[in-house]
């Protein structure tokens, strides 16, 4: 997802749980910061790298794939962009290496996503932020893993989108150039994706590298063949999805806010967001690479509040001019302790299912005792 989805629609979602226009700013931000909270930013404001959320493509690039290196990375993107659907799924046949792989293909509704929200619950409103963004992401980034894999995330490059018109739904084949620096052309069906790479744990398999941004678009319906499904059809209805997607952000936050007992996986709040459901589906089919203007004006309209445009640099000086004693007080302060807790607790549940993909103990518990000091801070 982009910041479309993470800033406008998550400060919409939040406005209908019952939030007001200050916390739903501070939940929209948080979210959207999930994309953006890099070592190379933390290290310029001299907070705690365990806090990273994203790795930029300049850090990717010096990143080692060795087993120290791919565990970096899978604490980092498993945790925030591809939550793992079923830590414990099993397939005949097939060897440990591979299953621990598998095992983190992310999807929505998973036990994880029931965590991610009860960690959240109680906490900060930057946790709440969090939260959306994992619980979002679920949804567009499912099935591929947070995890340089080759035998995971690779897919052939027979792409289909399904374009649909007066005459009903037609196929249209997706042609993939390697330009980041070209913009996709929808208009087309000309996408970038990854190049491909021999090497199972060469960085441009990552994630969804080969699919390119079409997971990021709420707008296109496509079929693919992913390695892990034996190169089978697969349709993505990223529409349908999310939609899902918004509703469950609507419930979690209804959740967080007390409103709601339990948090149930596959419940959404699909009542709440009914009188508005042609206005959302029609920005999410809407031909377009981003709907930030579309989400803005519907946001505002619900509010009668302006929502500022996102500003990375906002809370960074407040974090930097605050003492050493102060800092968890600050916006960025309570976001990095509240990143810091979530990486813990996804990376604990990963290690406690045998797969080391994310570490071993004792970088685990290193990171659950960090997790535990913050806080024990934060209710001083």
């Amino acid at each position: 997802m982009q910041e479309d989805f993470h800033y406008y629609a998550t400060y919409c979602a939040a406005y209908m749980a019952g939030y007001t226009h200050s916390e739903c700013m501070d939940i929209c931000y948080s979210a959207q910061f999930v994309d953006l909270c890099s070592m190379t930013l933390l290290h310029k404001i001299k907070a705690p790298a365990e806090a990273a959320t994203t790795q930029l493509q300049l850090e990717l690039m010096d990143t080692r794939t060795d087993i120290v290196g791919l565990q970096n990375i899978t604490r980092i993107w498993s945790s925030f962009h591809f939550l793992p659907r079923d830590l414990n799924v099993t397939i005949d046949k097939r060897p440990k290496a591979y299953m621990n792989k598998y095992r983190l293909i992310c999807g929505p509704d998973g036990e994880l996503v029931k965590k991610t929200a009860g960690l959240a619950k109680g906490k900060s409103l930057q946790a709440a932020g969090i939260a959306m963004h994992v619980i979002a992401d679920t949804w567009a980034h499912a099935y591929f893993a947070g995890t340089p894999s080759l035998a995971i995330n690779n897919t052939t490059d027979d792409f289909y989108e399904y374009i649909t018109g007066e005459d009903g739904s037609t196929e249209r084949k997706i042609s993939f150039r390697h330009s980041t620096s070209t913009p996709d052309d929808p208009d087309k069906s000309i996408y970038s994706n990854s190049l491909f790479q021999r090497n199972e744990n060469n960085i441009m398999n990552l994630g969804h590298g080969r699919a390119g941004h079409l997971p990021d678009y709420s707008f296109i319906k496509y079929r693919y063949m992913p390695a892990w499904g034996e190169y089978r059809i697969v349709i993505k209805d990223n529409p349908s999805d999310y939609w899902n997607a918004f509703c469950q952000m609507i419930y979690a936050m209804k959740y967080l806010r007390g409103d709601t007992g339990d948090f149930r996986t596959g419940t959404y709040a699909y009542d709440i967001a009914a009188p508005y459901e042609n206005r959302i589906k029609n920005i999410l089919n809407k031909r377009q690479l981003k709907a930030s203007d579309d989400w803005k004006a519907f946001g505002e309209e619900l509010s009668g509040e302006r929502i500022e445009d996102f500003d990375i640099n906002r809370y960074q000086n407040e974090y930097i001019s605050a003492p050493d004693g102060s800092k968890h007080d600050t916006f960025l302060g309570k976001f990095t302790d509240a990143a810091i807790a979530h990486k813990g607790m996804v990376c604990h549940e990963i290690f406690s299912s045998g797969n080391k993909l994310t570490g071993f103990e004792k970088i685990i518990h290193s990171v659950k005792d960090k997790q535990n000091e913050l806080f024990k801070n934060s209710l001083h």
